[in-house]
């Protein structure tokens, strides 16, 4: 099993910065690729980026330029720098990882 703790969010207006952390603990070796995913009403949740234990990304075209992901395997946490945010980014976002899931957090983006 894997838990995954995560924190940051809140409300920005649009071209503000915001910060999540995630922090992973359990059986986290088994798994490769940790990401940040987000929801919205009526959509299914979608990937916003992934990073592999090795530091390989895969953003989502919509964030690309805006966010950056960082991991620290010391740590067992990710950090996603949201940049230059825009209305379109509110959602609820959440820590992934082999198929276990952080509770989310809300990003609301509001002027």
């Amino acid at each position: 099993q894997v838990q995954l703790v995560a924190s940051g969010g809140g409300v920005v207006q649009p071209g503000g910065s915001l910060r999540l952390s995630c922090a992973a603990s359990g059986d986290i070796f088994s798994y490769w690729l940790m990401g940040w995913y987000r929801a919205t009403p009526g959509k299914s949740r979608e990937a916003v980026v992934v990073i592999s234990r090795g530091g390989t990304t895969n953003y989502a075209d919509s964030v690309k330029g805006r966010f950056t992901i960082v991991r620290d395997n010391a740590k067992n946490t990710v950090t996603l720098q949201m940049n230059s945010l825009k209305y379109e980014d509110t959602a609820v976002y959440y820590c992934g990882m082999g198929g276990y899931w952080g509770q989310g957090t809300q990003v609301t983006v509001s002027s």
